[in-house]
């Protein structure tokens, strides 16, 4: 899950961070909305009045309702991906994606509450949930895409352009010298193994960390939490210590 923090509003130029604080405030009203009334009685109406923007403000950042409930935070994902092929070459591909992650989560406790919202919007609402499954797939492909960019620079298939990259006239109206973009599909059966088992592990372990974390968030600070998860991952996931056993012990007193 991903929810638009303090610091994915922060950079950019003036305008930028307009666009973003108005994104994030159309998610925010529409998963408080949806807690209260449930997503399927909120309408744009609604969630663009408690925004405070117009419907039409509201159609420039999501194509349909449901939009404002998966796609909460689009340019996390290309965040994600550019901070990961810029770290430090000595890092190992699984640190520099933990440090990747890391930043996304900077801010994240201090939207404790929004987060337990959106989770709860999308359990009680499965067609959402589906939804958001698929966009963390094609999320996952990309991402699975950097790691092998970063591992093999000169082999790993090249990750698609960003949307901004491309005109609206370019994006709608394809040309016959265009060539057609690849499936989800395609583009999986071209990459190797370990990127995309590392990609669709660190996924889990960042959804599990703040699942964890949202249902303890007095125990401790949620980046502590994700840091013993990919530490646990780093160590190849030893089992924990059990509990001492007693059951010898029982029996030598039986015997003795």
């Amino acid at each position: 899950m991903q929810l638009m923090s303090e610091k994915s509003t922060a950079g950019g130029g003036l305008r930028e961070r307009k666009k973003r604080a108005t994104r994030a405030a159309l998610t925010e009203a529409a998963i408080r909305l949806a807690a209260e009334h449930g997503a399927e009685k909120v309408t744009v109406e609604a969630i663009s009045a408690a925004a405070g923007v117009s419907v039409r403000t509201f159609f420039n950042y999501f194509d349909t309702r449901d939009d404002v409930f998966v796609l909460t935070d689009a340019e996390a994902g290309a965040r994600i991906r550019r901070a990961l092929l810029d770290a430090p070459p000595a890092l190992t591909p699984l640190e520099a994606l933990q440090g990747a992650l890391a930043a996304e989560l900077a801010e994240a406790e201090h939207h404790h509450d929004l987060w337990r919202l959106h989770a709860e919007v999308l359990r009680a609402t499965p067609h959402l949930l589906v939804r958001l499954l698929g966009a963390h797939a094609a999320d996952e492909t990309e991402l699975a895409e950097a790691i092998a960019a970063r591992i093999r620079p000169d082999t790993a298939p090249e990750p698609p352009a960003p949307p901004e990259a491309a005109s609206p006239t370019e994006a709608t109206a394809p040309t016959e010298a265009t060539a057609p973009a690849a499936s989800d599909e395609d583009r999986r059966k071209e990459l190797d193994l370990y990127p995309r088992l590392l990609a669709a592990v660190a996924v889990t372990a960042l959804r599990i960390s703040v699942e964890h974390w949202c249902a303890r968030p007095d125990e401790r600070a949620v980046r502590d939490v994700f840091r013993e998860t990919f530490a646990l991952l780093a160590a190849g996931l030893p089992a924990p210590p059990g509990p001492p056993t007693t059951h010898h012990s029982h029996r030598s007193k039986e015997m003795s």
